[in-house]
């Protein structure tokens, strides 16, 4: 897979659970009222993150907000700021990774600063389907507990028998939907971070190394002025050394240090 197709594949799938994750904090079904054993069918209630509802059987609905802010649950209020903040990071995640798409070319941006703000767009978008799922599952575990202790309320120890009736909460749409949007949030927040791999400038490791030629060798020493070109006799060529210049035949002999090159 290309990095412009894992890109755009990761900036969509995020897109889309991010609509999933305002849709899921918006709904009222966050909890739904338990049929099972339930005598009464003419109301049916639901709750959600900011009110309650009532349905009744004639298709009349009424919901009535939390007026309360220090009533609530904590672990109610919990969920509510881990939704927040999972909307917030995507919101920003999403507005970041606009400008890092390989395919928008925006003044002289290049590949080094677009991989940065990938990497960064893709773990805001992790962190945000990470908060969705911790939200989501803090509720359904609060549900869960509420269920099993209005269950052992509502029988007796006599045959099992009914004594009271008691309004029980299972799970509802809302939680479903938190899930696979903070699942998809995560997902595309991964492939972004992979192809920020694709995106960063690859650096060699060797150096340059420039070469210089020249058309004749010139040797200088206090006792005249030597030179040598590329037509000159075979039987004598120059060899330069660091201290000085000498012919073959003087190859045995070491360089004077009143030689210079």
């Amino acid at each position: 897979m290309s990095v412009t197709a894992c890109q755009g594949l990761g900036f969509v799938i995020s897109l889309v659970g991010f609509a999933g994750l305002i849709a899921a904090t918006c709904m009222d079904q966050w909890s739904t009222q338990d049929l099972y054993n339930n005598p009464v069918t003419a109301v049916f209630n639901y709750q959600g993150l900011w009110r309650s509802c009532v349905r009744e059987s004639s298709g009349f609905t009424e919901c009535r907000g939390y007026l309360t802010l220090l009533g609530l649950p904590g672990r109610l209020q919990a969920v509510r700021a881990l939704m927040i903040v999972g909307i917030v990071l995507g919101a920003i995640s999403i507005l970041v990774s606009i400008f890092a798409l390989k395919c928008i070319r925006i003044g002289g941006m290049d590949d080094s600063a677009k991989a940065k703000m990938t990497l960064t767009s893709g773990i805001m978008f992790i962190v945000s389907g990470v908060c969705a799922i911790i939200g989501v599952s803090v509720f359904a575990n609060m549900l869960v507990t509420n269920f099993w202790m209005s269950t052992a309320n509502m029988y007796g120890t006599m045959g099992g028998m009914v004594q009271t009736v008691q309004t029980r909460y299972t799970f509802g749409s809302a939680l479903f939907v938190g899930w696979v949007a903070g699942g998809l949030t995560l997902v595309g927040g991964v492939l972004m971070c992979i192809a920020c791999r694709g995106l960063v400038p690859e650096q060699t490791n060797y150096r340059a190394v420039s070469y210089h030629t020249s058309g004749h060798n010139v040797a200088y020493n206090p006792k005249g002025f030597k030179a040598s070109t590329g037509f000159g006799s075979p039987t004598k060529t120059k060899k330069i050394y660091d201290g000085g210049a000498h012919t073959e035949d003087e190859g045995q002999s070491h360089p004077s240090k009143y030689d210079y090159v």
